[in-house]
């Protein structure tokens, strides 16, 4: 009962810091730039919404709630794919021939990935759908974390002064460190009850952890590429200006 008690506190926590967050994003004054964000946790906040009502109308171990959720789930992992490509492309804003290379990588990744998934297809014939479902959201959560881990480690390494990045990358590390845990403790123990409620706990926990850091990351630090460029402009102009002068 209290192990219950404790996983709805974290699932209403975790609504209700998403759709606050949503709002936030929406109203931020670089909204545009913030639209990947806006977009994962809006499938996200979705997703668990959908997954809550089929569980409440059919039951935890109906066809209807595991259909559902690994349908959804393939969603949130497409969305948190784009994502980390999204961020990898805001951490290479202005070094053009860096992105081009990891744009190249990243597209070989996915079509990687992709295929793997569909050699698994191919050799599986019975709930086919939810097999590929399954089969591929795995292998993307666990390039995710990989990719995840790279790109803070080319942050590191380029000396980024995109601050709010980083948070917002290390949020995406907590997140993605829940399922590939819980799919492999789920591999490890054949998926016994205490491996799902312990998973599902830490999937929560998680969740929430990332949502924590990006709520800070996105109200209390301002994204310093923008202020540069905002403090570069009256330069510009005044140089301008100087030089009309001088003409």
């Amino acid at each position: 009962m209290d192990g219950n008690l404790v996983s709805y506190g974290l699932q209403y926590a975790g609504y209700l810091i998403e759709a606050s967050l949503i709002l936030c994003l929406i109203a931020s004054r670089q909204r545009k730039r913030q639209v990947p964000l806006a977009f994962y946790l809006s499938s996200l906040l979705a997703a668990e919404v959908a997954r809550a009502c089929v569980l409440h109308a059919y039951g935890l171990k109906s066809r209807q709630y595991s259909d559902v959720y690994w349908r959804t789930d393939f969603l949130v992992v497409i969305s948190a794919f784009f994502l980390v490509c999204l961020f990898f492309r805001r951490a290479c804003l202005h070094q053009e021939k860096m992105w081009r290379y990891v744009r190249l990588w990243l597209t070989f990744i996915c079509v990687m990935v992709v295929g793997i998934s569909g050699l698994f297809f191919s050799h599986h014939y019975g709930n086919v759908l939810t097999d590929f479902y399954v089969e591929f959201s795995q292998n993307v959560y666990f390039t995710c974390l990989v990719l995840n881990t790279l790109l803070y480690l080319l942050l590191q390494q380029i000396d980024s002064a995109d601050d709010q990045l980083g948070l917002l990358v290390c949020g995406v590390g907590i997140q993605f460190a829940g399922p590939a845990a819980t799919l492999a403790l789920l591999h490890l123990t054949a998926g016994e009850g205490f491996a799902q409620s312990l998973g599902s706990l830490a999937m929560r926990l998680c969740t929430l952890g990332m949502l924590l850091v990006w709520a800070y990351a996105i109200v209390h630090v301002k994204d310093k590429a923008i202020q540069v460029a905002r403090r570069e402009i009256p330069v510009l102009a005044e140089v301008t200006a100087h030089l009309n002068i001088q003409i």
